[in-house]
């Protein structure tokens, strides 16, 4: 039985080897998800460790059109994750790519495995700045204020 397609938020983030390169891919990997499309992508943007170790980061954000269930789609997401040679030696340790479902439609899932809305998306710039380039209404001005002692910058050349 087919669903209907739900619109979630993924956060992307690489901070190892060409960061950028796994985001990008990983962007396409989103897009070759069964029964999903990718309908929206943010800027990239390079951006400190925020409570992580290492070089920066590239983050992003896709907002993604899917007919997976949330623990589907968190499986996909592991998945892309492991084939670009993620490893978890640590809480926080650097990492080749992070992909994480900021928001499943509107549902409120509180399980093992997942938590949806992302329990610490308010918190960090590096998710609400490119959320908020595919999805300004998912996101107000005083989040964006509560943030901005966090640095970020948008990767010069290319569009939102």
């Amino acid at each position: 039985m087919r669903r209907d397609p739900v619109t979630a938020f993924i956060a992307l983030g690489a901070n190892l080897g060409d960061a950028r390169q796994s985001v990008e891919d990983a962007l396409q990997a989103l897009a070759r998800l069964p029964d999903t499309r990718v309908s929206a992508r943010s800027r990239l943007y390079r951006t400190a460790p925020h409570e992580a170790t290492g070089p920066d980061f590239i983050n992003a954000v896709a907002r993604i059109e899917t007919g997976l269930n949330a623990p589907a789609l968190l499986d996909a997401l592991q998945a892309i994750e492991h084939a670009a040679g993620r490893e978890r030696p640590y809480v926080n340790a650097p990492r080749t790519l992070d992909l994480d479902i900021l928001l499943y439609g509107d549902a409120r899932i509180d399980s093992p495995r997942l938590t949806v809305p992302h329990p610490r998306m308010q918190g960090r710039a590096f998710v609400l700045h490119p959320l908020a380039d595919v999805a300004p209404e998912r996101v107000s001005a005083a989040e964006l204020q509560a943030v901005q002692g966090q640095p970020i910058k948008p990767i010069e050349g290319q569009r939102p």
